[in-house]
C-alpha cells in the first residue's frame, strides 16, 4: 500500500515538472550550474549562493526548487570537469576525481574520464533518487513523533558535528559556528519581543537576511578567495582527443572497469549524505581507497595505474558525489536538517518561500516536495544528454580569462543582493560579510558551520526556551528521554571522531598522526 502510494505521488510531481515551463526551469538550472560550476574553485554551495536572489522573482516556490535540483547537478559535474582537465576541484569532494581524471586527460583519455563521471553520475543519481523515493516520507512519519527535546538534541548534533569534521582545528570550527549563532540571534526575540544585538540601529530589528550572509560568505567571500589564488592555478584546459565512439567516449574495457564502481560509489554515498559528516567528501574517498585496494588485491596486469590515471578512481567517487546528494535529502526534507553547507542553502531557499522542511512537510507540501523529487530524475536525465555532445562548449568558458569571469561573478552577487530589497545598505552588509569570509577561508576558519548557526541557531533556541517552558525549568528534561539522551551523547562522541586516527593509533601501540581526521565543508 505505502509503495502504490508513494508510486501515484511520484507520477503526480512527475506530470508536475514534465509542464513545458517548469522543463525549461529545470533545462535552465542545468545549464546555469554548469556554466558557474565549471570555473575554478566553485562548488555547488557557491553556485546556489549566488542564484539564489533570482528566486524572490518566483511566484511559485515549484519552479524555483526545480531549478535548484537542476543546478545542483550541472554544478556538481562542472567540479568534476575542472578536476579532469585543468585539475582544481570546485569542491573538496571533487578531489579524489582530479587525482586519476586529470591524469587520464594528459594521456590523451580525458573524454573517456568525462564520459565515466557523467554516466557514474547519472547511474548514482538515479538509484539514490528512487531510495529517496521510498525512504524520505517514512522517516517523516517517524519524525513527526519527535518531542522538543529531541529537535533541540538533533539540532545541536547536527551543527556540533559538522562544525568538528570540517576544517583542520577544532577550536576555529566551533568559533565561527559562535559567529554564526551570534549573527541568527541578532534582532528581536520571538518570544518576549526584546531588541537582541540591534546596537540601536533599526534596520536590524529584523535580524540580518541569511541570504546576504549566504551570498556575503560564498558567492563574494569565497570568490575573493579563489580569485586570489589565480596564479596558482593553471591556465588552459587539457587537450580533448577527438572521440569517436557513440558509446560515451568509453571501449569495452572501460565500461567493464566502471560499472561496478558506479554501483559501489552509490552504495557509499547515498548513507554518507544521510548523516552529518560535512558533505560528500567522505565517501569519495573512501570510494577512491576501496577501488584502489580492489584493484591491487584482483591482481590486476597494471596494480599501479592508480596514480596514473585508473578510470576506477574517477567512476567509483563520481558515483557517491553525486549519490550523497539524495541522501542530504533525506534528512533536509523530514527533519528541517542541513548534514553540508550546500543543504543549508537549500534550507534558505525554503524559507524564502516560507516553507519550513520537516515532519509535516509531506502532508502540506506533498505538491512540492514530490516535484522536487521527480525533478531530480529529470534534472539528472538532462545533465547526461546535454554534458557529453556540448562539452566542447564547456572547455571553451574555461578559456576566457579568469579575472573577467570572477569580476562578473562578483558584480552579479550585488546586484542580487540590491533585488532582494532595492537597498544599498545590504549591499554593503554583503559586501563587508563578504570580506570578513574571505579572511576567515585566509586563517583557515570553516565557512560551513557559519551558515549552520545562522539557520539553525533559531530553531535550536526556539526548542530549548520551549522545552523548558514544557518542564516548568527543568533542564534534566534533555536526559531524562532516552531519545534525546542517546542524540546528546552522540553529539559529545562527534567531538572526538577527528581524533579517531591518534586514538586508534594509541590503542595499537603505534605512532599517532598528528593531524586531525578533516572532511570538507564546500559540498
Amino acid at each position: 500500500m505505502i509503495s502504490l502510494a508513494v508510486f501515484n505521488d511520484l507520477l503526480h510531481g512527475f506530470s508536475t515538472v514534465l509542464d513545458p515551463m517548469n522543463l525549461l526551469w529545470a533545462v535552465l538550472g542545468v545549464t546555469l550550474g554548469m556554466l558557474v560550476g565549471i570555473l575554478p574553485g566553485i562548488g555547488p554551495a557557491l553556485t546556489i549562493a549566488l542564484l539564489l536572489p533570482i528566486t524572490f522573482n518566483f511566484s511559485d516556490p515549484i519552479g524555483a526548487f526545480i531549478m535548484f535540483a537542476g543546478i545542483y547537478y550541472g554544478a556538481m559535474y562542472g567540479g568534476s570537469t575542472t578536476s579532469i582537465l585543468i585539475n582544481t576541484p570546485g569542491e573538496s569532494a571533487s578531489v579524489a576525481t582530479a587525482i586519476e581524471g586529470h591524469k587520464m586527460a594528459l594521456k590523451g583519455r580525458a573524454r573517456a574520464a568525462l564520459a565515466t563521471a557523467a554516466i557514474g553520475s547519472f547511474v548514482a543519481g538515479t538509484i539514490s533518487t528512487v531510495l529517496l523515493t521510498f525512504v524520505a516520507k517514512p522517516i517523516g512519519n517517524l519524525a513527526s513523533e519527535f518531542q522538543s527535546t529531541d529537535y533541540f538534541a538533533i539540532t545541536l548534533l547536527a551543527m556540533v558535528a559538522v562544525t568538528a569534521l570540517v576544517g583542520h582545528s577544532l577550536v576555529r570550527g566551533l568559533l565561527s559556528l559562535t559567529v554564526g549563532l551570534f549573527i541568527g540571534l541578532i534582532g528581536l526575540d520571538s518570544l518576549s519581543g526584546a531588541q537582541r544585538y540591534t546596537f540601536g540601529t533599526l534596520r536590524l530589528l529584523d535580524g540580518v537576511d541569511v541570504v546576504i550572509v549566504i551570498v556575503g560568505l560564498f558567492a563574494i567571500g569565497e570568490t575573493l578567495h579563489v580569485a586570489s589564488k589565480l596564479r596558482s592555478t593553471p591556465d588552459r584546459p587539457a587537450v580533448l582527443e577527438k572521440g569517436q565512439l557513440r558509446t560515451g567516449y568509453l571501449n569495452k574495457s572501460d565500461w567493464s572497469r566502471s560499472w561496478a564502481p558506479w554501483l559501489r560509489g552509490t552504495a557509499l554515498g547515498f548513507p554518507f549524505g544521510a548523516i552529518p559528516s560535512g558533505g560528500a567528501e567522505v565517501p569519495t574517498f573512501l570510494s577512491y581507497t576501496i577501488e584502489k585496494r580492489r584493484a591491487r588485491k584482483a591482481g590486476r596486469k597494471h596494480p599501479d595505474e592508480f596514480g596514473d590515471g585508473a578510470i576506477e578512481g574517477v567512476a567509483g567517487p563520481e558515483a557517491a558525489n553525486n549519490a550523497s546528494f539524495s541522501g542530504v535529502l533525506v534528512p533536509l526534507l523530514t527533519l528541517g536538517l542541513p548534514t553540508s553547507a550546500t543543504a543549508a542553502v537549500m534550507l534558505a531557499a525554503f524559507q524564502i518561500f516560507n516553507v519550513q522542511p520537516g515532519p509535516q512537510l509531506f502532508e502540506d507540501q506533498g505538491t512540492l516536495v514530490w516535484t522536487l523529487i521527480a525533478s531530480l530524475y529529470v534534472g539528472n536525465l538532462i545533465l547526461l544528454i546535454m554534458n557529453l555532445p556540448l562539452i566542447q562548449i564547456w572547455v571553451q568558458v574555461l578559456k576566457v580569462p579568469r579575472p573577467l569571469l570572477y569580476a562578473g561573478i562578483l558584480v552579479f552577487a550585488c546586484l542580487g543582493v540590491y533585488s532582494l530589497s532595492g537597498s544599498g545598505y545590504e549591499v554593503l552588509m554583503a559586501l563587508l560579510i563578504g570580506v570578513v569570509g574571505f579572511f576567515m577561508r585566509k586563517l583557515d576558519f570553516p565557512i560551513a558551520p557559519v551558515i549552520l548557526g545562522v539557520i539553525l541557531g533559531p530553531t535550536m533556541e526556539e526548542q530549548f526556551r520551549r522545552s523548558l517552558v514544557i518542564s516548568n525549568g527543568d533542564a534534566s528534561v534533555f536526559f531524562t528521554r532516552p531519545l534525546s539522551l542517546i542524540i546528546i551523547v552522540l553529539t559529545v562522541l562527534a567531538l572526538f571522531v577527528p581524533y579517531l586516527p591518534r586514538i586508534v593509533a594509541r590503542i595499537r601501540g603505534t605512532q599517532a598522526s598528528r593531524d586531525r581526521l578533516t572532511f570538507g565543508e564546500d559540498d
